[in-house]
């Protein structure tokens, strides 16, 4: 491909456009089409787009990022734009409208033809991150009382307008979806039957109201390549397809990413996102982090008698609320996934709570052996048996909040990736020291 690059280069410097145009652009595949023009100046983008063939360039279209598609957007004409807007998959086109402002989503559906915009505006109309706004209705449906023979016609007939040629629909008179058939079932039945007789009856289907994640979960569970959608009633509205599952899989997963490290997600990829958008992504967080952190002052201000008296117990401060933040931070983390998964539901946050006990009492042991060892070294039995012993306080106590606040969160109805790491770790912080000062206390107490 770069040898590719440099002979269209100097093709366009050349404006040798028609050479471009007629070379074999159907024996490279699309997604390395698409890198290429990514790769070629601005400049020279919208030359290429332009002379490729229409179908090439309107496949290379649904592959790009959102920034690129808008920059050629405004170098095109307005037939060249209609075109492309007519031959791109309904779903493509949808996540296209959405990613753009609403003036020019506007002006985009004025070029659409009467039929390609009433599908459009029906696509639009469901709620945002609903499979309704991923579902296409382009697929192959077949009716029950059908030889094998004439399904097998009209699935030839149908097959270049269908995303997938993968599973086939059975539906009624009324458009009801009766059964999902695999293409193999009517390739292998015997011409002459009907296809009632290849059918179970037994198909997952989703609501076009479902949010996006449930299609991943389902196609994760199921493993099947395509999921139809229907509407209150059963009536086969589309379908979704892996392809667009996958990209909603990496979003979510990119998604909860952000959120852990306690990043307000992005609308678009790092390399599109401005200085001001990163900024305001990360400041928020940041400043209430800061106010959580200032508990930890106040902490330390009301113990701070405590501190002057015996000033060896600063030293393990950083000890024990590092290892307190990294405690709670990888019970979340479990957690977070486990709830996004489905491996865990909400109903089971009991089990998952004396579980967690458990596993917190043998790492806190494990982990309070180890500092008192070194807090006998540095300051005696006594700052050996407070470290020890807040340790293994802290740690359980981490390892419970990392756990049970995303359980929290989710009864509450909000994302349980919000449990960020920089808000467990700060969590514990203050709680580690209320429980490093008030064991400091008591033994010193004790020993006095």
């Amino acid at each position: 491909m770069q040898g590719l690059k440099e002979h269209i280069s100097n093709l366009i410097s050349q404006k040798k456009l028609k050479e471009i145009r007629q070379l074999a652009w159907n024996d490279y595949l699309i997604p390395d089409i698409a890198s290429l023009l990514n790769e070629l100046e601005k400049s020279d983008r919208v030359i290429l787009f332009r002379v490729l063939p229409r179908p090439v360039a309107t496949k290379v279209f649904s592959y790009l990022e959102k920034e690129d598609r808008n920059s050629l957007l405004k170098g095109l004409t307005h037939e060249e734009t209609r075109y492309l807007l007519a031959n791109l998959r309904p779903d493509d086109r949808t996540a296209l409208f959405e990613e753009l402002p609403g003036q020019v989503t506007q002006r985009l559906l004025n070029l659409l033809s009467p039929d390609d915009l009433k599908e459009a505006r029906l696509l639009l109309g469901y709620p945002e991150e609903s499979v309704g706004r991923l579902m296409t209705p382009d697929y192959v449906a077949v009716r029950p009382h059908w030889t094998i023979q004439k399904a097998l016609n009209h699935i030839r007939l149908k097959a270049r307008n269908s995303e997938t040629l993968h599973t086939i629909y059975v539906i009624d008179n009324s458009w009801k979806l009766l059964d999902s058939l695999l293409l193999s079932l009517f390739i292998l039945a015997d011409p002459q039957e009907t296809v009632a007789t290849i059918m179970d009856n037994s198909f997952i289907s989703l609501s076009a109201f479902d949010d996006r994640e449930m299609a991943v979960k389902l196609m994760q569970k199921y493993d099947v390549f395509s999921l139809p959608v229907v509407d209150l009633d059963g009536i086969l509205l589309g379908l979704v397809t892996f392809d667009d599952v996958m990209d909603v899989a990496e979003e979510e997963a990119t998604e909860d990413f952000h959120k852990t490290a306690a990043v307000t997600p992005l609308k678009g990829s790092y390399l599109e996102s401005s200085i001001q958008d990163l900024f305001g992504k990360r400041i928020g967080w940041l400043i209430v982090l800061v106010f959580v952190s200032l508990l930890s002052s106040g902490v330390i201000a009301v113990y701070e008698k405590t501190l002057q008296t015996v000033i060896v117990l600063t030293v393990f401060i950083p000890l024990l609320l590092g290892s307190g933040g990294n405690a709670g931070a990888q019970a979340s983390t479990l957690m977070v996934r486990a709830i996004a998964t489905s491996d865990v539901s909400i109903n089971e946050w009991m089990r998952v709570f004396f579980k967690e006990l458990i596993v917190g009492l043998l790492l806190g042991l494990s982990m309070g052996i180890i500092s008192s060892i070194f807090g006998s070294l540095r300051g005696g039995y006594e700052i050996g048996l407070i470290v020890g012993l807040s340790m293994l306080t802290v740690i359980v106590a981490a390892n419970l909040i990392g756990v049970m606040l995303p359980f929290i969160l989710t009864k509450m109805g909000l994302d349980p990736a919000v449990a960020s790491n920089p808000l467990i770790t700060s969590i514990t912080d203050v709680l580690g020291l209320v429980i490093y000062f008030a064991i400091a206390t008591v033994v010193l107490n004790a020993g006095a």
